[in-house]
């Protein structure tokens, strides 16, 4: 059994769409492309290096796939991010698409919450989503998701796709790693840690 980790920019009230620059997803007549920029710093960089080494392959949403494709295969160089998005295999989940280009992706087969299981369940190393803010809320609803990798920007945009839609499963997660950039830029892992448990504040 191998472990899918999702991998994603975050505002801090929750939205993850188009924080890489102008026309990467506009959708929804989002104003705010590019949001990341004026805080990515050096940490930051070796951070996000150092999760891309660690991938054996990748699943990514259609426009995930259109904006990496539309990027990547130009910016070919020995960085670990470039090495990984171009070499390594990528597996598309679309309900529209009937094939990829990129040479190194595949389309997923059939239901794709199933072909995902079925790619967890093989022997390997881990199974990395970034961005496929649509993509994401399956895997939450059908509870898919073992390690939650956020980067949280100092800011709030109050419009745009957020990471937590309402078919989130309740789920207890785990802070096993966290480090601070010299922008605020808060890098968060979180595992899976078990059911919600509750209890009662008021006085005895």
């Amino acid at each position: 059994m191998r472990k899918l980790v999702v991998t994603t920019f975050v505002t801090m009230d929750g939205v993850m769409q188009a924080p890489g620059g102008p026309g990467e997803d506009p959708s929804g007549g989002f104003s705010y492309e590019g949001w990341v920029v004026p805080h990515f710093d050096e940490a930051l960089g070796e951070q996000m290096n150092e999760w891309f080494v660690g991938a054996e392959d990748f699943l990514l949403g259609r426009t995930t796939y259109d904006i990496f494709y539309a990027s990547w295969p130009k910016m070919i160089s020995d960085d670990p991010v470039s090495q990984g998005l171009n070499f390594k295999k990528k597996h598309v989940a679309s309900r529209t698409r009937t094939s990829v280009e990129w040479e190194t992706a595949e389309l997923l087969k059939g239901d794709a919450a199933e072909a995902i299981r079925t790619l967890k369940a093989a022997d390997g190393g881990e199974l990395q989503v970034h961005g496929s803010a649509g993509l994401i809320q399956t895997l939450l609803a059908e509870d898919l998701i073992d390690e939650l990798r956020l980067i949280v920007f100092p800011i709030t945009l109050g419009q745009g796709k957020r990471l937590f839609g309402e078919g989130t499963v309740p789920r207890t997660w785990r802070l096993s790693a966290h480090t601070v950039s010299s922008t605020g830029v808060m890098m968060c892992t979180y595992e899976r840690a078990g059911e919600v448990e509750t209890g009662n504040a008021a006085p005895e």
